[in-house]
């Protein structure tokens, strides 16, 4: 299995269609569907479904797309890792993080770096802590930024001198938004919208048994999307504090959970990890600044 064939099938599964596939990379497409052939009968499997006017994937080429997307980034991330392995003024750094204002620490450090090294490029990967970790361990990512608990037998880390705060994002004109604080009782009879990591996570500490009782309507990956329910008036979402404008121009407004401990949030990245040039002088940014007094 060839990575340019994987290029091939990643492009076409993406657009839908072989002749637009075919003239975005700049091949044939007759050679496109003949790769694309072959690699059907390496693998023994139907990649796609075929009509008149597009293809869709099967379950294998579901899989097939998801695994290729992974290697195919690999080695993006490794191409570019050694054409920067002498070039200490410029590179790229990969980045995980969930939404979290703590990013701001990391970025006031990437700040300072690129300030020294204007050609030092970051990419950011949003999500939540379980897909980063993922990312991290794959080998895709150089950092990533994780609530709380850390597996020291993996990981090295870094603490981030703050904490995220817990509370609800609702619209002020709701009955309970004129409240400084709110414990976790009152939620049992509001329509939620919850992340479902924090579900995974936390729901079981928070409410325990009596978790059974909210009324969830709706869930939620990244909080951006979230933030519009609520100000469609769809309900109440639980979620870390600034993730959202709600300034005297804005239609929602926040309020702490009292009863429900901060995150703290800490910077980690895998043991015996080899950085790129560009990484290593993230991490010494990161360890000189979390390091003063």
């Amino acid at each position: 299995m060839e990575i340019r064939i994987l290029r091939y099938f990643v492009e076409t599964a993406r657009e839908g269609n072989i002749t637009r596939a075919a003239q975005r990379l700049h091949v044939t497409q007759p050679t496109m569907s003949r790769q694309l052939k072959e690699l059907e009968e390496e693998l023994g499997q139907k990649l796609f479904i075929r009509s008149n006017y597009s293809l869709r994937l099967t379950e294998a080429g579901m899989l097939l797309r998801k695994r290729a997307e992974d290697i195919l980034d690999m080695v993006d991330k490794t191409e570019s890792e050694f054409k920067m392995l002498d070039d200490t003024a410029g590179g790229e750094i990969y980045i995980g993080c969930p939404e979290s204002e703590s990013l701001k620490y990391l970025a006031k450090a990437l700040k300072r770096v690129q300030a020294q090294h204007p050609n030092v490029r970051c990419n950011i990967t949003s999500g939540n802590s379980e897909d980063i970790s993922e990312r991290l361990d794959k080998g895709l990512l150089d950092f990533a930024i994780v609530m709380e608990y850390v597996n020291q037998l993996k990981y090295n880390f870094l603490e981030i001198p703050a904490h995220d705060t817990w509370g609800v994002f609702m619209r002020k004109d709701a009955p309970l938004a004129k409240r400084k604080s709110l414990k976790l009782k009152d939620l049992y009879n509001l329509p939620l919208i919850c992340s479902r990591q924090n579900m995974e996570q936390n729901f079981s500490q928070w409410f325990g048994k009596k978790a059974e009782r909210l009324n969830i309507v709706a869930t939620y990956n990244l909080f951006y999307n979230a933030s519009i329910l609520v100000r469609e008036g769809i309900g109440y979402a639980i979620a870390y504090d600034k993730l959202a404008h709600t300034g005297a121009d804005s239609n929602a407004t926040f309020i702490p959970l009292e009863d429900v401990p901060v995150s703290e949030m800490k910077i980690i990245w895998k043991k015996y990890q080899v950085f790129t040039p560009a990484a290593q002088l993230l991490l010494s940014e990161l360890q000189n600044e979390f390091a003063r007094p």
